[in-house]
């Protein structure tokens, strides 16, 4: 039996968000990874018109090319991409979910102001280059246009109301330090979902970027050995 592995990144984000994961997947089985850039994301953001229609249909269409390929499909989702993961298990049969940090509610007001102050206090002592996280803010910030924040939006209120049909098993890997979606997104979403087979990680020291947390190496073996259930 062939296992298709479908990683989505997140919203203003790209392949990058989730290529830790996707290379140890790579590294330890021989299951087929597809990682699609949805329109407008990637290394250059030109979000521009793009909706949440055209990001959703660019992860549907990249199920089905996999789907001709693998008897059992995976789906894991980074942030936005854990909504249009969850939105896709309710329309196609989907064998096991992950679910990273996902944007089930979003903006942690608390450690986004940690972070800035991080970020203020590397200005003042002049090691703001080596504060990986601010640029990325700033970059986003600058290149992300209102009405793509709002479709966004859309995207979270499109799955939300039926959280309670999904019932696949699911995989939940949450950071505590998470300063785009607050630690309680995932209790949220672990208590809606209707699955009888769900788990909850909680990273101590993971921020959103969950995939390059100093744990990572711990919730990977965890989330492969439930991937690995059901062959």
């Amino acid at each position: 039996m062939k296992t298709g592995v479908l990683l989505i990144h997140g919203f203003t984000g790209g392949p990058f968000e989730v290529e830790p994961f996707a290379d140890y997947l790579a590294d330890h089985t021989d299951w087929i990874i597809e990682i699609p850039t949805l329109p407008g994301h990637g290394e250059k953001l030109s979000l521009g018109e793009q909706s949440a229609e055209v990001w959703m249909m660019e992860a549907e269409l990249a199920l089905k090319r996999l789907k001709t390929k693998v008897d059992r499909i995976i789906i894991v989702g980074f942030s936005m991409g854990g909504l249009i993961a969850l939105y896709l298990s309710m329309r196609y049969k989907v064998d096991r979910l992950v679910l990273l940090s996902a944007a089930v509610k979003y903006i942690s007001p608390a450690q986004m102001g940690e972070e800035v102050r991080n970020a203020m206090r590397d200005i003042v002592t002049g090691r703001i280059d080596k504060n990986a996280g601010f640029h990325l803010y700033e970059y986003k910030l600058r290149n992300t246009p209102l009405r793509s924040a709002v479709e966004f939006l859309r995207v979270v209120k499109t799955v939300e109301p039926y959280y309670h049909l999904i019932d696949l098993p699911v995989f939940i890997v949450q950071g505590d330090k998470d300063g785009v979606v607050p630690s309680t997104a995932a209790e949220h979403i672990y208590d809606r979902l209707g699955s009888s087979e769900k788990h909850l990680y909680h990273s101590e020291t993971g921020r959103h970027l969950i995939c390059y947390s100093e744990d990572s190496a711990a919730w990977f073996l965890e989330a492969l050995e439930f991937m690995r259930n059901g062959q």
